[in-house]
């Protein structure tokens, strides 16, 4: 897969996304073993479960879901963590126990850290 940038994109979202292919190269969602695909924006937070072999996502979950009312003194990485334990509640809910995780390139820090505990938590397996 060739990668094309326009001349405004910066470098580190360039370096971000040569990541992410790499990381795709070697990762592939199943049915049995789904791939928890992350992506983070500045202010939002996504996660979803996708079986690369039908290419169909199975579940999602989103920062977009917490209400504003519950967000008041809530930091970006707790809500990244209760997103991690939504998907996990749902993704059980559909008998889906192991993922494969696809952090698409972000360092395994933070925000992508916090929704992987979740995740863990709530009863998933990486």
């Amino acid at each position: 897969m060739r990668l094309r940038f326009n001349k405004k994109t910066s470098d580190r979202v360039k370096a971000r996304m040569k990541n992410k292919v790499r990381i795709r190269k070697k990762l592939s969602g199943t049915s049995e073993r789904p791939r928890l695909a992350v992506f983070r924006s500045s202010r939002h937070i996504y996660a979803q479960l996708i079986d690369d072999t039908q290419g169909k996502t199975l579940v999602s979950a989103s920062t977009l879901e917490i209400k504003s009312g519950d967000k008041k003194g809530f930091s970006s990485r707790e809500a990244a963590k209760t997103i991690g334990e939504k998907l996990a509640k749902r993704a059980l809910e559909k008998n889906i126990k192991n993922v494969v995780f696809d952090r698409s390139g972000y360092v395994y820090h933070g925000r992508i850290r916090a929704l992987a505990d979740g995740a863990r938590e709530a009863g998933l397996q990486f």
